[in-house]
């Protein structure tokens, strides 16, 4: 059975992938500049040191988030 067939029957093929050739698309970045009130600044550093992470991954994360 082919890979495409395999993976349509919900087969695991990431045997049969050359993962140091894969790629993804549309992931290359595009800086935004965006002006938020100094309390949304304030909310996002508190929110994103009770998570461990910086201020631009979670705005990333939530923005994918909400488009997805």
């Amino acid at each position: 059975m082919d890979t495409t067939r395999k993976r349509g029957a919900g087969e695991d093929v990431s045997n049969a992938v050359d993962w140091s050739k894969a790629r993804r698309r549309n992931v290359q970045p595009k800086r935004v500049n965006v002006d938020f009130p100094a309390w949304v600044v304030d909310r996002l550093d508190k929110e994103a040191r009770h998570l461990g992470v910086t201020r631009q991954s979670l705005i990333k994360l939530w923005i994918a988030e909400k488009l997805q």
